[in-house]
């Protein structure tokens, strides 16, 4: 089965990433570390980062008409940064996965969370 990994974060931390240094480092050499494991396991399947949210458009719908906002947007603390696709045994070892993700470094405060979904395969997967 495969799953979506969601990593989630903010404009300060795009901010922060741009400028780099030793805790950006770390970062990135965890990540690396991380995906490297899922390669190794067989379980990895794909992942991706995301520009930062001020490259980010809305489409929503009002009285039947798309209106598209750029953002990015006040209301929103916490958008999708990124992901990755793991296809592994089962639900249970997908989280363990994705419950590695709370050592990253820089990314273990209180409130940081990633989610977990299974991808259909099938329209027919929506309805189990």
């Amino acid at each position: 089965m495969k799953y979506m990994i969601m990593l989630y974060g903010s404009q300060r931390d795009f901010d922060a990433m741009a400028t780099g240094g030793p805790e950006v480092a770390e970062m990135h050499a965890f990540m690396e570390k991380w995906n490297n494991d899922l390669v190794e396991s067989g379980e990895f399947v794909d992942a991706k980062g995301l520009s930062a949210p001020v490259h980010t458009r809305r489409i929503s719908m009002r009285g039947g008409v798309p209106v598209v906002t750029d953002g990015p947007y006040p209301e929103t603390q916490e958008v999708l940064v990124g992901y990755t696709i793991v296809e592994c045994a089962g639900f249970d070892r997908a989280t363990e996965i994705a419950a590695q993700l709370a050592h990253t470094p820089g990314q273990e405060a209180e409130g940081q969370y990633v989610d977990v979904r299974p991808i259909m395969e099938h329209f027919d997967d929506m309805f189990e």
